[in-house]
């Protein structure tokens, strides 16, 4: 068995077959990568002609004359089979010296332990931490990817959304009946919308303090995953005049509902309930006809960018308008593309990236726990690696490593 090049076809035709396949190691992905100066290889371990492992992989960087080499959620191979994995990295390890290479970086698609919707170890479930071993014994180091370790998803596969929503959280099943209730509509952005969905996520980043991505990074997306009815890009708006009309025919059935009670002290009760309710009606009118002075007659709310590749719709990023948060607009968005996965029988719906889910005081917590709200389980992945391949990694390590401490005494 030996390590070959291969063509981008060959490369995506293993792709498409493999297991662990993700957006991430699309030939899509290194065609952006591409765009800003990383150069893209495609390799593959092959057995009689057979590529029985792969991935893409990208370089990057001069240090010394020596280069980065980065496998974005690869190797595709079968983690399982220790002597396979020895083997395909001593190649790897190979081709990557002998194209100028002095680190090779990974973050494979790969779980560690199975974790439930707390997030807490399944005694019985899977454990793949003698792969990390494993990985160690080759010469791997552990480190931090620019990709997420911890994730959260629900299983699709050959289920019914009746099926999925009766286990959903009881506060989101009631959220979901009003939202569905409500004028909320959803509609999926053309490329020249795009300035819409990217003027959602900057209000939101600026608000919870994260870096967002430049609109050409969404405009690129969408022209290389496009074509092929890989992405979307959705927002949740609202008819201004229909949403008035909806309230002003709410406060006249609460009127009628009021006027047909006694004044016996039997319905005081329902009386007060009344009254709050109309109260809530009135709040909301105001509030109603003043977004129509200032925005017209439609209002974005929410927005999300979604993935479709493989097995699972990826809910990639997303945002919403602090003002109009109480619209919950983002439960229609999840109700719309649960639906669709279904739909289009996709394995797993992906929320895809949670940060914190022990300390319910983080202010991370949150992304979290509304995406717990839909039931699913919480993913770990194995992280990511790096592999020294030639004496300028530690070289490397030492200098950065002294930069850092001069930064620290200043």
């Amino acid at each position: 068995m030996n390590l070959y090049e291969l063509s981008e076809q060959e490369f995506r035709d293993f792709l498409d077959r493999h297991p662990l396949k993700t957006f991430l190691q699309t030939p899509e992905i290194a065609h952006l990568r591409e765009k800003n100066g990383w150069t893209i290889y495609y390799v593959g371990l092959k057995d009689k002609d057979k590529v029985i492992a792969a991935t893409m992989m990208m370089s990057i960087g001069n240090f010394m004359g020596k280069k980065t080499f980065y496998a974005p959620r690869g190797v595709l191979i079968d983690y399982e089979n220790q002597n396979l994995l020895t083997l395909f990295f001593q190649e790897l390890k190979q081709f990557v010296k002998n194209h100028q290479g002095y680190v090779f970086k990974m973050d494979p698609y790969y779980e560690l332990v199975e974790r439930d919707i707390e997030g807490k170890i399944v005694t019985s479930g899977f454990n793949h931490t003698d792969v990390v071993s494993h990985l160690k014994r080759i010469g791997f180091f552990p480190i931090n990817s620019e990709q997420a370790k911890w994730m959260f998803a629900l299983n699709t596969d050959k289920k019914s959304f009746e099926e999925l929503r009766k286990d959903f959280r009881p506060s989101t099943r009631n959220i979901l009946n009003k939202v569905l209730k409500s004028n909320i509509q959803i509609r999926e952005l053309e490329y020249d919308e795009l300035h819409l969905f990217k003027a959602i996520t900057e209000e939101t980043s600026e608000r919870k303090r994260f870096g967002d991505k430049p609109l050409s990074y969404y405009q690129d997306m969408y022209q290389v995953f496009k074509p092929n009815g890989l992405i979307k890009y959705l927002i949740a708006e609202i008819n201004i005049p229909e949403y008035i009309q909806s309230l002003e025919k709410e406060r006249l059935e609460n009127n009628q509902k009021l006027s047909v009670l006694s004044d016996s002290r039997y319905n005081d009760k329902k009386k007060e309930e009344i009254h709050k309710t109309l109260e809530g009606i009135s709040k909301k009118l105001k509030e109603a006809k003043s977004i129509q002075k200032e925005h017209g007659n439609t209002l974005i709310l929410s927005g999300g960018m979604f993935i479709l590749y493989g097995d699972e719709v990826v809910y990639l990023y997303s945002g919403n308008y602090k003002r109009y948060m109480n619209f919950n607009a983002q439960y229609k968005i999840q109700w719309e593309m649960i639906h669709y996965a279904i739909d289009h029988n996709y394995k797993q719906y992906n929320f895809y990236g949670i940060t914190e889910f022990r300390d319910k005081n983080h202010k991370d917590y949150g992304v979290y726990d509304f995406k717990k709200g839909f039931n699913g389980r919480v993913i770990e992945l194995i992280g990511g690696f790096e592999l020294p391949i030639t004496w300028h990694y530690h070289l490397h390590k030492l200098l950065s490593a002294l930069k850092k401490m001069g930064k620290g005494n200043r």
